[in-house]
């Protein structure tokens, strides 16, 4: 088992970044400071939202599985809540930067993932482990 983490990024304009967060993504708001920062429940970990026009630098990165984004974060979910994001994604027209894709098949550690942009450009990478 390992510790949660805490993070903290640059959103933009906190009230649609809150909303991406908690409507997409179905997180939980934590604590915070009005209209400076948010604290959001990123599946146990703390991921704070920053109100600043300041972005993210980021560049594409050649790896086993081509190209990533970089810098990106994430998360591994559970089957039902990563299928539930991607309705929510559907649902709210909110494009893929890399569209689900299947990871190691036929290996132990099989997964889906893709990626996509909040509304401030940060760069999330989700994904569900298949053979657990």
């Amino acid at each position: 088992m390992s510790n949660p983490f805490h993070l903290a990024i640059p959103a933009g304009d906190l009230n649609i970044a809150t909303r991406f967060y908690t409507d997409v993504l179905g997180c939980k708001l934590g604590n915070g400071e009005k209209g400076k920062w948010i604290d959001v429940d990123f599946w146990g970990n703390e991921l704070t939202l920053h109100k600043t026009n300041m972005k993210l630098p980021n560049e594409r990165h050649d790896v086993d599985m081509g190209n990533v984004a970089v810098p990106h974060f994430g998360v591994h979910l559970d089957p039902e809540v990563f299928d539930k994001i991607k309705e929510n994604l559907k649902a709210n027209n909110i494009k893929y930067l890399d569209e689900p894709y299947t990871r190691f098949k036929n290996k132990k550690e099989q997964q889906e993932t893709f990626f996509i942009k909040d509304p401030h450009g940060n760069i999330l990478e989700l994904k569900t482990l298949k053979n657990l």
